[in-house]
């Protein structure tokens, strides 16, 4: 029997739950394929040439962007529009919600994101390059391009959603952040239904590339597959990488009346901020973080089964977290620790939704899949329950808690449960 936590004793339509999950990820693009891969230990990771900076690595998707979408809808709108397009319809579907006679004023979207508009300011200044840069070549497309709401309202034109949509900008926590708000909004009755994670369309911008490289944090390796390697001693920065995962979020007493299947339930969260450094994390704060979501939850820490990391391998962003996470699971001997960019690289604003979802299938196999590169140990990275290179069966899966950190010092974590 599932240990009891505080959400289980709300009414149920204040118990938020997932019905659907739709995704596109650099080894995958539902939720069943990117689960196998994870398992099967499939990197996600190949060689990637972009204008200026040149060669270098990075997750790319290969999904349908015409599965939703006709060409002309793709080439007016942007990468992150087309992924979150594609997410919110797989979810949907996956959800078994009969989306016909769903009133669509009731249906709110909430996408994190990283930062958007950079990937179509740089294209635009590339094309008035070759017109002595006269900005009367600039597109008229390029405003609502760039407003920070557009990957959310490009999903409401395409599904014709007419409630709330809008984006929350929260760096690198952004994943868990929409997911939060989508919660927050079914709870104050704003919503029937939420739409929400996170979408990241960050390759396809130069300037995050050569940031990296000049803050000598951007991997490099000669096999791909090997690039992205938190937690070893030979890890050498991050991969970029693109993606989208979006969840179909309902109350409890609305997903129990169309009998929906439910995957889990988002029984704690937490958000705070370092307030300390613009990029060098906090393990103070992100401890305090885990432990305001813990305590949210009525949860012990030995109770949560699997620890999804954000670490991203760096040398300090994956020891400040090894720390956080030392001062709250140290003594807990049957939790398992693991991380999914090891995988598909660094999706920015959707990497937290992603990594959550790579975990969610634990609840019905009790399979944990593994961080994978890890040839030597960081012994500042030792921690007890670290799934390395192999996936380990777990007696038990309950909880699953889902870090996600970002830049400014800005940390979010959610709890799932099983229901």
């Amino acid at each position: 029997m599932i240990a009891p936590n505080r959400a289980s004793q709300l009414p149920d339509d204040q118990r938020i739950v997932i019905t659907g999950i739709g995704l596109t990820a650099p080894n995958g693009n539902d939720w069943e394929s990117f689960r196998q891969s994870l398992l099967e230990k499939r990197s996600g990771v190949k060689p990637y040439e972009i204008r200026y900076f040149g060669e270098t690595l990075a997750g790319v998707c290969d999904f349908e962007t015409t599965r939703y979408q006709k060409k002309k809808e793709v080439r007016r709108g942007t990468r992150a529009g087309s992924v979150g397009v594609y997410a919110a319809n797989e979810a949907v579907k996956h959800s078994g919600i009969d989306w016909d006679n769903t009133d669509k004023s009731r249906v709110g979207i909430y996408i994190g994101v990283t930062e958007h508009g950079n990937v179509e300011t740089e294209n635009e200044i590339y094309v008035i390059k070759g017109f002595d840069y006269d900005t009367s070549c600039w597109s008229h497309h390029h405003n609502p391009r760039t407003v920070a709401n557009n990957p959310a309202g490009e999903i409401a034109l395409n599904m014709g959603i007419t409630g709330p949509h809008y984006t929350i900008g929260a760096a690198c926590a952004a994943g868990n952040a929409g997911i939060i708000q989508g919660a927050q909004m079914l709870r104050l009755d704003e919503c029937d239904v939420a739409i929400a994670g996170g979408t990241s369309e960050s390759i396809h911008t130069f300037g995050i590339f050569a940031s990296f490289n000049s803050q000598n944090a951007l991997a490099t390796h000669d096999d791909p597959a090997q690039a992205s390697r938190p937690f070893d001693v030979d890890r050498n920065g991050i991969v970029v990488a693109e993606g989208g995962c979006l969840y179909v979020l309902e109350r409890l007493s609305d997903a129990k009346a169309r009998g929906a299947e439910i995957y889990g339930e988002l029984v704690g969260y937490a958000m705070n901020t370092d307030a300390t450094d613009f990029v060098l994390p906090n393990p103070q704060r992100q401890a305090e973080c885990i432990q305001m979501a813990l305590r949210r939850a009525g949860l012990e820490p030995d109770q949560i089964d699997i620890v999804s990391t954000h670490a991203t391998g760096t040398s300090s962003g994956d020891t400040q977290e090894c720390a956080a996470l030392r001062t709250v699971f140290g003594n807990c001997q049957s939790t398992r620790i693991n991380n999914t960019k090891s995988y598909i690289g660094h999706a920015m604003g959707a990497a937290g939704a992603l990594e959550l979802a790579g975990n969610l299938s634990s609840f019905r196999d009790h399979v944990v899949h593994p961080t994978i590169n890890v040839d030597q140990l960081d012994p500042e990275c030792d921690l007890p329950g670290l799934v390395l290179n192999e996936v380990q069966e777990s007696k038990r899966v309950d909880y699953v808690l889902n870090n996600s950190f970002g830049m400014l010092g800005i940390n979010s974590v959610v709890i799932i449960g099983r229901v």
